[in-house]
């Protein structure tokens, strides 16, 4: 909390600034000439003008704060920067760009409102768990003046608005577009996902300890079976009879329509290759012989999002409560965790600052997107029965434990909003793109001293 601006400051800093600016975050918003104004007196003898866009100039100064910004950001996120000299490169690119657009956003008659600044300090100062007075200390504390941060802040709600009306605006997604997604979806999705199965089976039990001679009797009379059933015999008629699974035999032998994941990979592999009605030669496994018989195949006609079950232990840094301290009190909740000497449920409920804390921390089964970014991203890399390293989030610090995960079918609204988000966010990205081609193709750049 002692430094905003930290590598990990940045980075909750750089999250609330995308809830302004989605394309854009913290490092990648290069100060503007105002901005550097309102932050240091006038161009120093040190400082000289790198390039002249429409007129406006570009000092090394400003390019050598946003270079190091961008170097920030990458650290926060724990990406590798560029070398020194393309991160130059990036930052004089990237101011070029800005000045351009802030040019066309002025001659749109584009303006920001006091009231939306107030808002977005605001959003700044929540998002990083501070009360306005805090950010203000902090920034202070980091030797940026409120007038250079508030002019940031209104150069990304200038940008924001001017992408809005003229990109986002006129981006639109058809029926036929969202119709022809979901048809690539599946067919790609048919090649990977197997589709669903439902198996008959008869199980000749082998008792342990059983001879070779009574091993040889048993795979016998399956294999006798098999051929009966292949023969024509009613599948359901022989389960009762033989069957020696009681929980299958009465049903004849049937155990069910369901993903080809969830039955035992001896199953599937002894039925990959037969069809509808056929029957597998007898498979043995440590329970005895299996006959098998495909009883209905059947492919899965819409898309499969793939659930997560995670529980988490949410403790949120106060003064009386540092994020140092909440880290150190998280990681040996782990350790006793994952030691087998503490129950993660029971922590949650006795600790989290949450309100799944009643549910033992548990968060129920969650689509892809449904948690921010950061959590997502470490909830993601962990297997069923790991426990992460504690997280630090815009919320604060996390304990995350993943429980379960499972395919789950998609309804027809939820599949076509997603057909219509992405192909919407793929239009936006691609006319973002163009579009600001379109502008610095237009704008008269003159390159004066290379930057230092």
């Amino acid at each position: 909390m002692n430094n905003l601006f930290s590598p990990a400051r940045t980075a909750w800093l750089a999250l609330a600034l995308g809830t302004l600016c989605p394309w854009a975050t913290w490092a990648q918003a290069p100060q503007t000439a105002a901005a550097a104004t309102a932050t240091a007196a006038p161009i120093r003898q040190a400082d000289f003008i790198v390039a002249v866009v429409n007129s406006e100039p570009i000092t090394n100064r400003e390019v050598q704060g946003l270079r190091q910004r961008i170097a920030n950001d990458a650290k926060a996120r724990g990406g590798i920067a560029p070398d020194a000299q393309e991160l130059t490169q990036i930052a004089l690119e990237q101011l070029i760009n800005e000045k351009a657009q802030l040019q066309q956003a002025r001659d749109a008659g584009i303006k920001v409102e006091p009231e939306a600044i107030e808002q977005a300090e605001l959003n700044v100062a929540t998002s990083n768990q501070l009360t306005p007075e805090q950010l203000q200390k902090a920034l202070a504390q980091d030797g940026i003046s409120l007038n250079a941060f508030r002019e940031q802040l209104r150069t990304q709600i200038t940008l924001t608005r001017l992408r809005e009306r003229e990109v986002e605006g006129r981006v639109r997604v058809s029926e036929q577009d969202i119709e022809q997604y979901l048809r690539t979806q599946l067919q790609a999705q048919a090649a990977q996902i197997p589709g669903l199965v439902n198996l008959g089976m008869i199980l000749i039990a082998v008792p342990e300890n059983s001879s070779e001679a009574d091993v040889k009797a048993f795979g016998e009379r399956a294999a006798n079976l098999a051929q009966r059933a292949r023969s024509g015999e009613n599948f359901a008629e022989l389960a009762k009879a033989f069957s020696q699974a009681p929980d299958r035999a009465a049903n004849g032998g049937e155990m069910g329509l369901r993903p080809a994941d969830r039955y035992p990979d001896l199953f599937i592999d002894a039925t990959r290759n037969l069809k509808s009605g056929e029957v597998a030669a007898p498979v043995r496994s440590g329970a005895g012989f299996h006959v098998l018989k495909v009883l209905e195949r059947r492919q899965i006609n819409t898309l499969v999002v793939t659930q997560t079950r995670a529980r988490h232990i949410l403790l949120r840094p106060s003064a009386q409560l540092s994020q140092a301290q909440a880290v150190s009190k998280l990681a040996d909740v782990r350790r006793a965790v994952v030691s087998g000497k503490a129950d993660f449920a029971e922590q949650a409920r006795q600790m989290s600052q949450d309100g799944s804390a009643q549910q033992g921390g548990d968060l129920g089964w969650a689509n892809p997107g449904m948690f921010v970014p950061e959590f997502e991203e470490v909830m993601n890399r962990l297997r069923p029965g790991q426990v992460a390293e504690p997280l630090v989030s815009r919320f604060g610090v996390h304990l995350i434990e993943v429980t379960d995960r499972r395919n789950a079918p998609m309804t027809d609204q939820e599949q076509r909003n997603l057909a219509r988000n992405v192909l919407r966010e793929k239009k936006i990205e691609e006319a973002y793109g163009a579009w600001v081609q379109d502008i610095r193709s237009r704008a008269y750049v003159e390159m004066r001293e290379p930057p230092q």
